[in-house]
């Protein structure tokens, strides 16, 4: 693995209720952005960008049973989506996956007027931001 520059990301790891359940989703979302499955073992799995990844894990420490978005703590992570076409083909493709749109009513502008993204959700109600680059 290579290492990261000083004050970029190197890891996020997210503690979910059924790894299994949750695979499904990710699993899917994360390869659609380039990731690549780096690691498995027996509670968890990671993906690989790059010198960053991400982490799902089924952690016999966790204290709650479901994630809740709206506590304090991670609200969503944000992705880099490429073109808005490539947004929108994610957008119709992520309900097959296990993701269902957010704020549909003021897709894709929901973040405001200037701001093309999409929101999802899966149902673990872990929430993700994928935006568009600037065309």
């Amino acid at each position: 693995m290579t290492v990261s520059p000083r004050g970029e990301l190197h890891h996020v790891e997210l503690w979910v209720e059924d790894l299994d359940a949750a695979e499904s989703s990710w699993a899917w979302l994360l390869d659609e952005l380039g990731y690549t499955r780096f690691q498995t073992w027996a509670s968890g799995q990671s993906w690989l960008r790059g010198a960053t990844y991400i982490v799902l894990e089924a952690s016999p420490a966790a204290r709650a049973a479901r994630h809740d978005r709206l506590r304090p703590g991670l609200n969503h992570l944000a992705f880099s989506g490429g073109r808005r076409t490539e947004v929108d083909d994610l957008v119709t493709r992520a309900a097959e996956h296990g993701w269902s749109l957010m704020f549909a009513d003021a897709h894709p502008y929901a973040g405001g007027p200037q701001h093309y993204a999409a929101y999802l959700e899966n149902a673990d109600g872990f929430e993700v931001e994928i935006v568009a680059a600037d065309d």
